[in-house]
């Protein structure tokens, strides 16, 4: 096997990465009742966007935090985040469906979600203060075939969407709820994990006591800390969950969808859950969307609890050609979508203003030419 030594090789494959676009979560669904997310496509485009309960970022262009801003503001709920102006009502021990536009199959990785309380309002709380603790947390699921099953692959097969259970122990009060895709296809070496946070604004009621102690946002992480640097081409006996220790009042759920029953609006001010549902008639009682991969899973995810499995590895990628694969049978693949590395079997052209570029000899993505 052929290394790469030199930082000036490895550098332009970071930096072409930083362009790609992946994902974003569209909406959510609590007990039935569907609540829109921030819209990257029309919102920030607007003088007076709607009031939801997700945080508001210019990250129209789906892109991904890198492991060098760990540090920094932007990783707490994304690129320049601001509080939403609105927020969601659930009880503690309900569970809040998250649904992504489609993920990318090759992006493996884990899905983790966090809560913080606010002292106050949620909407104008300052995000640098905010404490995390973790609630969920799914990683390695099977590595019996490299690159193995993922938290997101689970994600994937659950029509792109995610379920995660409000501890019941939890004191009521406001809270932001941050989830997050870790993408390690590239991240062989520091710099190369991609994350994706959420964060989205909720008022817990219950009858619980506890207020666990968290982690500020630009401490969750580090460049080369466990479950960041991994190389997922390698079979791994073992793989950590990034982040701090899981919530011992945490739940372990199998993941399932969400059925709508009605569409609320996320509640501004301090107003309760009767503000929020608008009733749909029983005949208009339909399931999440199902957002299409772009490829399919060569194996299927199966249900896992929600905790991590300990220690990590972390090894050199290798040398990839740096030469567009030659064109398959497959027609040709869309800008950001996967069109070559080994074992691939999808279509290895790109469209028109796209070319292929080799990342690593297992993951080739399509680029845009002028970058």
């Amino acid at each position: 096997m052929h290394y790469l030594h030199s930082a000036s090789l490895i550098a332009p494959l970071l930096a072409a990465t930083k362009v790609a676009a992946h994902g974003h979560v569209t909406n959510v669904v609590v007990n039935g009742v569907y609540y829109q997310g921030f819209d990257i496509g029309s919102f920030p485009y607007m003088a007076d966007p709607p009031k939801v309960a997700a945080w508001t970022t210019p990250n129209t262009g789906n892109g991904f935090i890198s492991p060098e801003q760990y540090g920094s503001a932007d990783i707490i709920c994304h690129e320049n985040a601001t509080n939403a102006q609105a927020h969601i009502p659930i009880k503690a021990g309900d569970r809040i469906n998250l649904q992504w536009t489609a993920w990318p199959e090759s992006h493996h990785g884990p899905v983790i979600d966090y809560l913080a309380r606010c002292d106050g309002s949620c909407s104008t709380v300052d995000k640098t203060s905010l404490e995390f603790f973790k609630i969920d947390g799914v990683g390695l699921v099977d590595d019996s075939d490299v690159p193995g099953v993922w938290g997101d692959d689970q994600l994937i097969k659950n029509n792109n969407s995610w379920m995660v259970e409000i501890p019941k122990s939890i004191a009521p009060g406001n809270y932001v709820l941050r989830h997050e895709l870790i993408a390690l296809h590239s991240a062989q070496t520091e710099g190369g994990a991609q994350n994706y946070p959420q964060c989205f604004n909720l008022q817990v009621t219950g009858s619980g006591t506890d207020q666990p102690s968290g982690v500020v946002g630009t401490k969750l992480y580090s460049e080369s800390g466990p479950g960041i640097v991994v190389n997922i081409y390698s079979s791994l006996s073992s793989y950590t969950v990034p982040g701090p220790t899981m919530y011992s009042g945490a739940a372990s759920i199998t993941q399932t969808s969400s059925a709508v029953t009605s569409t609320g609006t996320a509640v501004t001010g301090t107003g309760g859950a009767s503000q929020a549902a608008v009733a749909v008639p029983t005949s208009e009682v339909t399931t999440l969307p199902v957002q299409v991969p772009t490829t399919l899973m060569t194996s299927a995810a199966t249900p896992v609890s929600s905790s991590a499995i300990p220690s990590s590895s972390s090894i050199v990628p290798s040398t990839s050609p740096t030469s567009s694969p030659s064109a398959g049978t497959y027609g040709t693949q869309k800008l950001y979508g996967q069109c070559g590395g080994e074992g691939w079997v999808g279509p290895t052209a790109c469209g028109q203003g796209a070319t292929c570029r080799a990342y690593n000899r297992y993951y080739h993505q399509c680029v845009s030419s002028t970058n």
